[in-house]
């Protein structure tokens, strides 16, 4: 912790954030909006500089971005990328104080997180899962859904910096628990993205004005955050990524793979991730989840 006196030291800690992606940028400016002093680490140039541009320190290195840090985030794809950046010599568990909280808000497998928190707990650091929904749109408003597992301490001690992030904030479990609710959050997503494109496609066909249909289905029980969120995408054919199918993919088959762990079938699922797999072979991986309506309009012989 900081060797400054009580009344020196600053009010908010020191943030490290690895990953200035879709989610990560908007995200990491609004910790900057919120008084934090955030240095940040990432792959590419352009997105340093607008780290720095937003008030934030750009680090050259990982290590040098996590050596003064108080909390670490990481916002990166998936289970291979958290493990790149948390472990090895030039990673965050090599680098970071003892007494860091290291807080991954990737999504990624259940086991990756729980076998983080044990590595890190050896180094006397402390981690929390936080993997979060609402999209590109969601972090920039900062209103993200943020589902964490980890100890309440931890937790309780990270809640105001999760409080500039979104607006449902809580703690599901212990480690790997905000892993297992995001795979099912994003098994929800999937099967509702489907069935709004088939109902796209099955209005359009029909000839209903497909403007007017959307409208008064969002606003009873077929409505849904989905369908505010995407219906401009169904509209416009606009497949500009918020989240793409790619990562919707790589979410599909953790949650698959969790679930038969457990036990727990999957039927409808299991059909919908075939599609996401199906869409992504045909070359619309980098495309916003929204175009499973494209899936459905080849499957319907309609323009794509």
């Amino acid at each position: 912790m900081s060797n400054l006196p009580p009344s020196s030291r600053p009010t908010r800690p020191a943030v490290a954030w690895i990953g200035l992606g879709i989610m990560g940028s908007p995200m990491s400016e609004n910790l900057i909006k919120a008084g934090y002093d955030v240095t940040g680490h990432t792959l590419e140039r352009a997105k340093l500089d607008r780290l720095a541009a937003a008030g934030g320190t750009a680090a050259s290195s990982l290590a040098e971005a996590v050596r003064d840090a108080d909390v670490i985030i990481t916002m990166v794809p998936a289970s291979p990328q958290v493990e790149a950046v948390a472990y090895g010599p030039d990673g965050i568990l090599e680098n970071a104080r003892p007494g860091a909280l290291l807080i991954d808000m990737s999504s990624i497998t259940p086991q990756t997180s729980v076998d983080l928190a044990a590595a890190a707990k050896d180094k006397g650091i402390r981690v929390l899962d936080a993997p979060v929904s609402g999209g590109e749109a969601g972090a920039v408003e900062a209103v993200l859904s943020i589902m964490i597992g980890g100890e309440r301490a931890d937790f309780e001690e990270a809640k105001p910096l999760f409080e500039a992030l979104g607006k449902t904030i809580v703690l599901c479990g212990p480690h790997g628990s905000g892993q297992t609710v995001k795979a099912a959050n994003q098994l929800i997503v999937a099967v509702n993205i489907q069935a709004c494109a088939e109902a796209v496609v099955f209005l359009e066909k029909s000839g209903v004005d497909l403007t007017a249909a959307l409208d008064v289905l969002n606003g009873g029980l077929a409505g849904s955050t989905v369908l505010t969120r995407k219906k401009d995408n169904f509209l416009n054919r606009d497949f500009q990524p918020g989240f793409r199918i790619d990562l919707h993919h790589k979410d599909m088959g953790i949650v698959t793979d969790a679930a038969r762990a457990v036990g727990a079938a999957l039927p409808v699922g299991a059909v919908v991730a075939q599609l996401v797999a199906s869409l992504r072979a045909q070359g619309d991986g980098g495309l916003d989840h929204s175009a499973l309506l494209r899936a459905v309009e080849r499957l319907s012989g309609a323009r794509v």
